[in-house]
């Protein structure tokens, strides 16, 4: 016999209902997200450097330009600029007259694989039309266990994962919000130490373990740390100020939007709409960036990136500390003790 009090049901049938939409909404705007953006990514506006005296390597550009818009010539004055801009970032290929009389295409692939082989086939297939001999140059390869160039990507998944689940699991054991601003000092100094230990944990995975990046350990542990820390401090505030049901909103912008507008799957170029600025301030992006830059670029074009998430990281610190400060002196000994919800009144 069902002894229930009649109004239990009354009482989390709303909540429940609720979690239920909220849930069907958030995995709605996955699908939406990640098939929209990755089901046929197509290239545009590629930015291939080309010195502004350089006529040959000029006039064909502007003929593939004519005919597509897959590649975008960006000149330069000289050809150390052009070189600067290829190890810095800017450009993912340089075109150049090569001494034989043909054209020299140097690539970085490190910056994407996806994109300097899209650029790659533009240039084989129009010099072929034109018996131009083209000799091609990977100035800044991958690494041969990546391939694919996605070791960023994946990696810096599982450091943004875990930075927002930790967060999760503290403020489901110990309430979203802290009641005072000591309580969440502990609570950031306890996911700084976890951002260390989960950075140099992927750091070795990646390294010693499977041998991609061993010569790499530190400084893949400190972007590491950086990635977790930015991630679950900007959880933190946001589940501080709107308790469990920011984690939806937190999931939002940290899976369901970064993890395809990363550019770590296809390079930016390749994504539609608003997603193909996003690596530039989300953090996904901002760690796969940082990463690249670090290990295959010798720290250049890694200014942004680490300073986005380092204010990331800051910025979700003090929104934490605001949210103990306004929300948690609302919390009482009696209501806390009371209210199931432990997620509204945070110890």
């Amino acid at each position: 016999m069902d002894t229930e009090p009649a109004g239990t049901a009354r009482d989390w049938a709303p909540r429940s209902i609720g979690l239920l939409l909220g849930t069907f909404v958030l995995a709605t705007a996955f699908i939406a997200a990640y098939v929209g953006a990755l089901h046929q990514p197509t290239p545009r506006d590629l930015p291939i450097g080309v010195v502004s005296s350089d006529q040959r390597a000029q006039a064909t550009l502007d003929a593939v330009r004519g005919e597509t818009t897959i590649l975008k010539p960006i000149e330069y004055d000289d050809p150390g600029a052009a070189e600067r801009g290829l190890l810095g970032r800017a450009v993912y290929a340089v075109l150049s007259t090569g001494p034989d009389n043909g054209l020299l295409l140097s690539v970085a692939s490190a910056s994407g694989p996806s994109a300097t082989s899209a650029i790659k086939e533009v240039l084989t297939t129009a010099t072929g039309r034109t018996g131009t001999p083209l000799r091609i140059v990977d100035e800044v390869p991958v690494t041969s266990a990546d391939p694919r160039g996605v070791v960023p990507f994946y990696l810096n998944v599982g450091y943004v994962l875990g930075g927002y689940l930790a967060s999760t699991v503290l403020g489901i054991s110990a309430g979203t919000t802290p009641r005072t601003a000591r309580r969440a000092g502990l609570r950031i100094a306890a996911l700084a130490v976890y951002s260390v230990l989960l950075g140099i944990a992927g750091a070795v995975v990646v390294g010693p373990v499977l041998g991609i990046w061993h010569h790499d350990v530190p400084t893949v542990a400190a972007i590491g740390a950086l990635a977790v820390f930015a991630a679950a401090m900007v959880a933190s505030a946001i589940q501080g100020w709107l308790g469990v049901a920011g984690t939806a909103l937190v999931i939002l912008l940290l899976v369901v939007l970064g993890n395809p507008g990363s550019g770590g799957i296809y390079a930016p170029e390749f994504l539609p709409g608003v997603l193909r600025g996003m690596h530039r301030w989300n953090i996904p992006g901002l760690a796969n960036d940082l990463t690249k830059a670090a290990v295959y670029f010798d720290w250049r074009s890694a200014g942004w990136p680490a300073l986005a998430l380092t204010l990331w990281a800051v910025l979700g610190g003090l929104g934490l500390v605001g949210a103990s400060l306004v929300r948690g002196r609302r919390a009482t000994p009696s209501t806390t003790r009371s209210d199931p919800a432990p997620s509204r009144d945070g110890g």
